[in-house]
């Protein structure tokens, strides 16, 4: 394979074979310009992938290296994300959905296949089983013979903002913190060029945060991570470790806002490690980060509009300098649509060569220093950020105020979306100028890569082959050591290193850590108490009140989402929104099974059943849950779903009973909430 890393990036050589035209006095005259001028090393390519297996994520990964990516960033399925075995009841339609399913260590070993782990700088995107995915990539770079001392890469280890946006949380916030550190001074010692942990804003933003939120809410992270490590690492070391700490920040729409809050990010990080943990070098004060521009803005309707709004976004993180990204991720155009072929992949990495080796944006220095427009904008951004900051730390800090910050992204996220329904916030091809030629890009079957459906079937079958010939006794007795060290004050590091190399699984590791540090449910954010917003409600709220008249009782909702998807923010402004319109509304948050749905339908005498799946398994969870549906006599209780769901899916789960299919595009919640009523109305009022 092409080593990427090592491999020029571009070859500025003249061919010596091929007789080269005369230069212009003008080209010599610019040509000694640039030999005069510092030109920055570009930032690290990456592309967010993985899926269906480890060897086919082998794959994909050692063909983007050749196309010129730098770095590697993995994207792991949701069972590994949390703790699970592929096997396990609740890993069941979800195996290589949103990422490579990772079991053990052969796994891990199979996903780097011919990729010298010793040459290569990998973000890992890992967060409640952090510990153990570095503990395996520990073991199967050992087994390359690599120098451990020499990895380089992320693991994104910021359980926060899992509770508050991405739900793939294992166990409550404490203990959870205890492993981050205990990740971070693992790699101090052992691994010194690791970054032990990526304080992740990214998914804040998708969850709705302003950017004063954003920033805060980040950094409040950031400061309790390094509260708790700083008591163990040595004094001396403590400034380094503060180095090591980075950052992975998501870029909107709004551009000139998206880069003076990176511009924000930059200074408040260099006044809190200078204030709160006197940090005296400079470059142990810098603030290293990476960035995936926003998934959040990609529209189902016209995608192809979405190129657009990848580069301008791009653009916020590269062209001030003083605030560039170390690293940059960009999602494909038709993401919002399905899984991106590779194509779509290489059209997104070569937007970032185009940028880093075509233009001179490398040559020069901060293009914005001394802006007033944009000094103003830095300045009120960092005013914001700090109110926030200090309401946290009024709460006793970022552990303490988790449904705190919850609960305000919630209330932001249905302020954004009331502005986009009414037109306030304007959005191409959505909300205005929706009269469009058809998308050839779009045509046909092969316009989105489908998941292999053998992939589940032959991962679980591996997982049971790897189970049969590894030596029983001694996973037994690591994982008895890591359950010793968890119980006790010892890093889990080495007991899960040593757990990997016997052979255990991700659900034996996920399952030794529930049952000493116990499970968690975040909060929902979503309040019974109706909000403020009013405006444009109206006509619906008098729909609901008038079947409510019919029922002698307000309508009652289930909102539910099975399975192991953690992307709740649909389904959070679906229940505030059929709360605000005076729906008796339950949502009890995420990961539940459609047994825990089915029971809490019958025990509420729900009227519709609102399922949200973002993961892609709505076919095996959808099919099960009518099946138990039907089972409990609740066969004539609509069903409705949300989610990214290709049309002939749709079909499929109409055909299955489901009285209603939502997709992206459908952004109007008012609309959805008079299609509940109707759902509602006819269900409960007999027939004249």
């Amino acid at each position: 394979m092409t080593d990427a890393k090592n491999a020029p990036e571009r070859d500025s050589t003249p061919n010596a074979t091929q007789p080269q035209p005369p230069q212009s006095d003008r080209q010599v005259d610019r040509q000694a310009s640039l030999s005069d001028r510092q030109v920055d090393r570009p930032w690290l390519f990456r592309t967010y992938a993985g899926h269906s297996t480890a060897k086919a994520s082998n794959e994909l990964y050692r063909g983007n290296l050749a196309k010129g990516q730098t770095g590697l960033s993995v994207a792991f399925d949701l069972p590994t994300q949390t703790g699970y075995d592929s096997d396990h009841e609740l890993a069941k339609g979800e195996v290589g959905k949103v990422g490579v399913p990772v079991s053990h260590l052969g796994d891990m070993r199979m996903l780097f296949d011919n990729i010298p782990l010793e040459k290569m700088n990998t973000s890992m995107t890992i967060n409640a089983t952090a510990p153990w995915l570095l503990a395996l990539y520990i073991a199967a770079a050992e087994e390359q013979g690599a120098d451990i001392t020499k990895l380089q890469g992320t693991v994104q280890n910021d359980i926060i903002k899992e509770y508050l946006s991405r739900g793939t949380y294992v166990c409550p916030p404490k203990p959870s913190l205890r492993m981050i550190t205990d990740v971070a001074a693992y790699t101090r010692e052992h691994l010194p060029k690791w970054n032990p942990m990526n304080v992740c804003s990214y998914h804040l933003q998708e969850a709705g945060a302003t950017p004063e939120q954003e920033l805060a809410f980040a950094l409040a992270t950031a400061i309790a991570v390094l509260d708790d490590l700083k008591e163990k690492v040595p004094t001396a070391a403590f400034p380094a470790m503060v180095g090591r700490i980075s950052f992975f920040v998501n870029a909107g729409i709004r551009f000139v806002t998206e880069m003076c809050k990176m511009r924000a990010f930059v200074e408040l990080w260099d006044e809190i490690t200078r204030a709160r943990y006197g940090v005296e070098e400079a470059k142990f004060r810098r603030f290293r980060y990476g960035v995936q521009v926003n998934s959040l803005g990609l529209t189902e309707q016209q995608p192809e509009n979405n190129v657009y709004r990848i580069l301008i976004e791009m653009l916020a993180v590269t062209l001030s300098k003083n605030a560039r990204a170390r690293a940059v991720q960009l999602p494909a155009w038709n993401e919002a649509l399905g899984l991106p072929r590779p194509f779509d992949q290489q059209w997104s990495l070569r937007m970032q060569q185009i940028l880093a080796y075509e233009t001179d944006l490398l040559e020069y220095d901060d293009l914005f220093d001394q802006n007033p427009a944009v000094d103003r904008k830095v300045a009120a951004l960092k005013e914001g950020a700090r109110a926030e900051l200090a309401t946290l730390d009024g709460m006793g800090g970022a552990i303490e105020a988790i449904e705190y910050m919850k609960s305000r992204l919630v209330e932001a996220n249905a302020e954004r979306i009331t502005k986009i329904e009414g037109g306030e916030t304007v959005v191409v091809g959505v909300n205005r100028w929706t009269v469009g030629e058809p998308s050839p890009l779009t045509a046909g079957d092969g316009s989105i890569m489908k998941s292999d459906p053998a992939a589940e079937a032959d991962q679980i079958g591996r997982l049971e082959a790897w189970r049969a010939q590894r030596d029983e006794a001694a996973v037994q007795t690591a994982l008895a050591n890591l359950r010793a060290a968890c119980k006790s004050n010892t890093n889990v590091m080495p007991a899960s290193i040593d757990a990997a190399k016997a052979g255990a699984t991700t659900g034996e590791w996920g399952d030794v850590v529930r049952s000493v540090f116990g499970q968690y449910r975040g909060p929902t954010g979503v309040s019974a108490n109706p909000s403020n917003r009013t405006e444009g409600l109206d006509d619906i709220r008098a729909e609901v009140a008038r079947v409510a008249a019919l029922l002698g009782r307000k309508p009652k909702f289930l909102v539910g989402k099975p399975g192991l998807d953690g992307h709740s923010n649909g389904a959070e402004q679906i229940a505030a929104r059929a709360r605000d319109v005076g729906m008796d509304i339950e949502y009890e948050g995420i990961r539940l099974t459609p047994t825990e749905i089915v029971d809490a339908a019958k025990r509420d005498g729900a009227d519709v059943v609102g399922l949200s799946i973002l993961s892609g398994s709505h076919l095996p969870l959808i099919a099960e849950l009518m099946d138990r549906m039907r089972d409990a006599g609740l066969g004539q209780t609509p069903v409705v779903v949300g989610g990214i769901i290709p049309e002939e899916d749709a079909k499929s789960l109409r055909d299955m009973g489901v009285a209603r299919v939502y997709t992206p595009k459908d952004f109007e919640l008012n609309r959805i909430m008079f299609d509940i009523v109707a759902l509602i109305e006819p269900a409960q009022t007999p027939a004249p």
